[in-house]
């Protein structure tokens, strides 16, 4: 019997300084297809060094871009990774010894070990941060094209949760942090204007204060001492700004309804 195949999936946007981790760190699959945005640094050219089948289209939502992705995949599971994330040796014993199961679940959500400015948090939601699943078969995996941000999927079967766990790396610095929520929060709140979430000014107050509150205290951020009250703090920030651009974007809207 032939050991099942793995595809494995990237999406890239100006990646070059981790994409290398990334990529190297899934050697295990059988083929490598990185998504690319049409990056204006050397994210594709290193992803072709090592090997990566690279297919470039333009962003839209992550949705989309992962369902595109996926009519790539020649193998029959997948993995899907991020460029801030690496497998590690136990997660890669792990999913092989899955494909071979005859009780294999259908896909399989990855729990995530982060390090935030330099060293791993465990706490505040920060582990096990399980995200959509990232390993599963391809026919039982569909993503929501409308997200353009967290995006939803639909699954086709049954689910399990792998006991090992991939590092990322979201940010080391605190610019890189505030970089990356501004593009987050912008995109966040276009995406509940296109709910029809409505805008009330005690958002701006509430929501913020119930985030940190959930991080710091309910969800043992302060455990991680200073790190956990900045992150907390920081994702308070994250809410009180994708609120303060929905109220912008509400107005914005008014304002072209009384021209």
């Amino acid at each position: 019997m032939t050991e099942p195949k793995i595809s494995a999936l990237v999406l890239a946007y100006n990646n070059e300084n981790e994409i290398e981790r990334c990529i190297k760190s899934l050697a295990f699959a059988d083929e490598v297809v990185l998504l690319d945005s049409f990056s204006k640094d050397r994210t594709v050219e290193i992803a072709k060094k090592l090997g990566a089948k690279v297919y470039q289209y333009p962003f839209t939502t992550f949705g989309a871009l992962r369902n595109q992705a996926l009519t790539h995949a020649s193998h029959d599971w997948v993995f899907s990774l991020d460029t801030d994330e690496v497998v590690t040796p136990n997660v890669i014993n792990e999913v092989k010894a899955i494909t071979k199961s005859l009780k294999a679940h259908d896909v399989y959500y990855v729990p995530r070990r982060n390090s935030v400015f330099g060293k791993t948090i465990r706490h505040g939601g920060w582990y096990p941060d399980y995200r959509q699943p990232q390993f599963f078969k391809k026919e039982a995996m569909t993503y929501n094209d409308k997200d353009n941000v967290h995006e939803g999927f639909n699954i086709k079967g049954t689910k399990g949760y792998l006991k090992n766990y991939i590092y990322q790396y979201p940010f080391d610095t605190l610019q890189q942090y505030l970089q990356k929520m501004e593009r987050y929060s912008s995109l966040m709140a276009i995406r509940m204007i296109n709910e029809g979430k409505i805008f009330k000014t005690h958002n701006l107050i509430l929501n913020p204060f119930v985030a940190f509150f959930k991080r710091y205290f309910i969800s043992g951020g302060f455990l991680d001492r200073t790190r956990g009250l900045l992150m907390a703090s920081l994702y308070a920030y994250y809410t009180f700004l994708k609120y303060a651009k929905l109220w912008e974007l509400h107005k914005q809207g008014k304002n072209r309804k009384s021209d």
